[in-house]
């Protein structure tokens, strides 16, 4: 039974510079995913860090919004929140796989991610997932990006760049013709 069990919990990392964070959430069951916020965001304020919020119209649409921000704007680490309960049809499991391995993907990719998004059987098992008091896996999400923040600031340091470099410090044009 999973509720007797004890975890390990790693210490949250320290930052000699603020991470910022995007929490990107999915809210169709707002009193859960305001639960999963207020867990991420304590988290993240504990270290420091700070972060904005937006909201996505479901757990689908998480992912692709964390791949632009990754791409288009600067921020160190994502978390990923929402809720999926189980329902009458397998649109679950498409949901619960398909944005699970976006997240792994886009993670795989450089991106800082804490997926937070909860896949349940029921409401009360949410519930239980959610209370700030509680498990909530919101702030977990959030110990998870910052975890994975802390690595890259230890492994950054100058990005490499893919696919070929001069050997000097010039341009070489496909062309063929050189100015």
């Amino acid at each position: 039974m999973a509720g007797t069990e004890t975890h390990y919990t790693l210490p949250l990392p320290e930052f000699e510079q603020s991470p910022r964070l995007l929490i990107v959430v999915a809210p169709y069951y707002k009193d859960i995913s305001d639960m999963l916020v207020a867990g991420a965001r304590a988290t993240i304020e504990a270290v420091g860090g700070t972060h904005e919020l937006i909201e996505v119209p479901g757990a689908l649409e998480v992912p692709t919004a964390i791949g632009q921000a990754h791409r288009l704007a600067n921020f160190d680490g994502f978390v990923a929140l929402g809720c999926v309960i189980r329902g009458e049809t397998t649109h679950y499991e498409t949901v619960c796989n398909d944005s699970s391995r976006a997240l792994t993907l886009l993670g795989l990719q450089g991106a800082c991610i804490g997926n937070g998004i909860l896949t349940v059987e029921t409401r009360a098992q949410a519930e239980i997932r959610a209370e700030v008091d509680g498990q909530n896996k919101g702030g977990g999400a959030a110990a998870a990006a910052l975890h994975l923040i802390a690595l890259a600031r230890h492994w950054g340091g100058v990005k490499r760049p893919v696919g070929f470099k001069p050997g000097a410090d010039e341009f070489q044009i496909a062309s063929g013709s050189q100015a």
